[in-house]
């Protein structure tokens, strides 16, 4: 056998392998044979897989570490696979979706509040309308704690500060007030008027509530809240529901289960309700009003950014701009700037639009007060970056 092996260029333990397995099958011994393993590893439990795919059913949008944290959550007492076994069993069932990359947005450096607790931060925005099968329009508006991403809101409602406002007010009414909230730019959350705010965003900031609104197309600067819109989506209208009432009690269905039963990863595979709290600072019942000292000239502010000024309209801020100081020598305090719904005070010297003109006369007026306009000599006023005398403002009747 040595010298036998020797010409074939094979050890004897290989030789006589062949040898046995001929002695044994014959020619059909020497064929190749199979090389899966003689013992396989042991597979799932049937009662096992019939609880993943029964779940997964159930959430058909949930990955295999959110179906095994909430099998443990529930039922602690089996031993559960781990998530990539439970991931081989749903592509073996047909149960998985291919899915198109998506390109990760680079981090925000904004200086946006840190959430570092519940109600530090909450988020608000209307996830893109659509409409239901009867052809009805759906603009649902959504609010979420960034800390907990717990959302407190799902609601259809008019995209206006009036249809909107009510819907603040439960919500605060409800869980309390935050320190921020964190918007886009759109309306009815911000406009072109002074400071870009409107009446909705005053009467947060009356609140004591900290705006942030993020940069003009940049979504991933409010990506907890967005990746939230994701999943609304998934499981709630697509396809939609057949009226707006059905589609209101899939968003309710919905804010209940993403509360208290979903996952999540950033949360230690815990629901946000583990994690969140109602604020402290409740709703007030009265809101005062504001309050100016006898140096201060108060004038209203239209939804354009301007003031009525000697008998000409004056702009005095630009959206994106929150407010305005005035580099006159007279010994004025610091000028405020507020809303249509707020007011302002200015020194003698009046303001410049951004583009180089000055005041804006009302067509009406005759062609002399337009000269005088004209022949008046105006400032840019210098930009200041603290909203400081909208009503409700009371650091600077401290100072005063």
């Amino acid at each position: 056998m040595a010298a036998l092996c020797a010409v074939y260029g094979i050890s004897r333990k290989t030789g006589y392998k062949w040898l046995s397995r001929y002695r044994a099958q014959g020619p059909a011994g020497l064929l190749d044979r199979s090389r899966a393993p003689l013992c396989p590893a042991q597979g799932l439990d049937p009662a096992v897989e019939a609880a993943i795919v029964e779940l997964r059913g159930r959430y058909p949008f949930w990955g295999p570490r959110k179906l095994k944290a909430h099998l443990e959550r529930e039922r602690g007492d089996v031993d559960w696979p781990a998530a990539s076994s439970i991931g081989d069993l749903l592509a073996r069932r047909g149960l998985v979706r291919e899915q198109r990359r998506r390109r990760r947005g680079r981090p925000v450096l904004q200086p946006f509040t840190e959430a570092r607790g519940p109600n530090d931060v909450w988020c608000a925005d209307f996830k893109g309308w659509f409409r239901t099968r009867n052809g009805a329009r759906c603009d649902p508006l959504t609010i979420s704690d960034a800390h907990s991403r717990f959302l407190m809101c799902c609601d259809i409602v008019a995209p206006t500060g009036r249809g909107v406002a009510p819907v603040f007010e439960r919500v605060f009414r409800e869980y309390g007030l935050p320190l921020a909230l964190r918007t886009d730019n759109g309306s009815p959350f911000a406009s072109q008027g002074a400071a870009g705010l409107t009446r909705l965003a005053v009467s947060f900031v009356k609140l004591g509530i900290r705006l942030e609104r993020i940069d003009p197309g940049k979504p991933q600067q409010n990506g907890r809240h967005e990746r939230m819109h994701r999943t609304l989506k998934q499981e709630t209208s697509a396809p939609a529901a057949a009226t707006p009432r059905a589609q209101q009690a899939r968003f309710d269905r919905f804010r209940e289960a993403y509360n208290t039963v979903r996952p999540h990863e950033a949360l230690g595979q815990e629901p946000p309700a583990a994690h969140y709290a109602p604020s402290p600072r409740p709703y007030p019942d009265h809101i005062p009003e504001p309050w100016y000292d006898a140096d201060h000239a108060v004038r209203r502010v239209r939804p354009k950014g301007e003031i009525k000024w000697r008998g000409g309209l004056v702009f005095v801020s630009e959206s994106a701009r929150p407010s305005w100081e005035s580099p006159s020598a007279s010994p004025k305090p610091k000028p405020a700037t507020g809303s249509s719904a707020s007011a302002t005070s200015i020194s003698a010297s009046s303001a410049a639009r951004p583009d180089g003109s000055t005041a804006l006369p009302h067509p009406g007026r005759g062609a002399a007060k337009r000269n005088r306009n004209k022949q008046r000599k105006l400032s840019p006023m210098l930009p200041v970056h603290n909203v400081t005398h909208v009503p409700g403002c009371t650091q600077d009747r401290a100072r005063a």
